[in-house]
């Protein structure tokens, strides 16, 4: 069974204003766990992120009862529509909205099995009492650039078009979303995030502070404290759950 959750959010050291949204909502078909990262500066990322979470939210909440596996990633591919067009119809409506967008990751969480799903380059690791392992594709031009063998990882940590994503809500009319399903009896700990924490402490510097045994809230601060530490340029946004099972040997 879940045993604790933590969502924080941050504006970091340099920026005016929070474009990252997000939390953690229980409904009687288990936790969903959200974390979106606006685009679009002034033009109203911080509108898309919210958009995205109180529409997930909004769908979420409707539900009566607990959902298979298969289900749960119907429901994060329809909400992360519903999103997509909730963002378009708003810009198209406020024109000082144009252009707007967000990245998105949610993730399903139930003593059985957690399903995740994202847009972009936020993003999800999983903590198995061992080792903290990314379990997500950034959608994002350097990931590309990685996978087709034309960049190393190294490059890719410094390259000048490092924060250009590929996919995102809000942008197009038809949105590709990716989703998986992991049996939770592997999980200690699942942790989404923005890129705001991911460009800035390495995996193992996120182990670290993951498998400390401590409260997620307390961790969860630890981790942004690191975060602007390393200079805080972007919002910083993250989400915790634990699981109270034993890790099998």
């Amino acid at each position: 069974m879940i045993e604790s959750t933590a969502f924080l959010t941050d504006v970091g050291k340099v920026r005016s204003h929070n474009e990252d949204n997000g939390g953690i909502f229980v409904s009687a078909a288990g936790t969903l766990a959200i974390v979106a990262d606006g685009m679009g500066g002034h033009s109203a990322g911080d509108v898309a992120s919210r958009l995205a979470t109180e529409v997930m939210e909004a769908e979420w909440r409707k539900l009566k009862e607990p959902l298979s596996a298969s289900s749960a990633e119907q429901f994060l591919k329809e909400a992360f529509e519903h999103a997509n067009a909730s963002i378009l119809a708003h810009a198209k409506e406020n024109p000082d909205c144009e252009g707007m967008g967000t990245t998105a990751i949610a993730a399903v969480c139930t003593e059985e099995y957690t399903t995740l799903a994202h847009v972009g380059d936020s993003r999800a690791y999983i903590y198995n009492g061992k080792q903290l392992v990314q379990q997500t594709d950034d959608h994002s031009l350097v990931a590309e650039l990685v996978r087709s063998g034309q960049i190393s990882a190294e490059e890719a940590d410094h390259h000048p078009r490092k924060n250009i994503v590929l996919r995102a809500l809000g942008t197009e009319a038809q949105v590709k979303v990716d989703s998986f399903t992991i049996p939770s009896e592997f999980i200690d700990t699942l942790m989404i995030c923005s890129d705001g924490l991911s460009n800035k402490l390495a995996i193992k510097e996120l182990q670290v502070e993951v498998e400390r045994k401590e409260e997620l809230s307390v961790i969860a601060k630890s981790l942004i404290a690191r975060a602007n530490e390393r200079g805080g340029e972007d919002n910083i946004s993250i989400a915790l759950v634990r699981f109270s099972k034993e890790i099998g040997e």
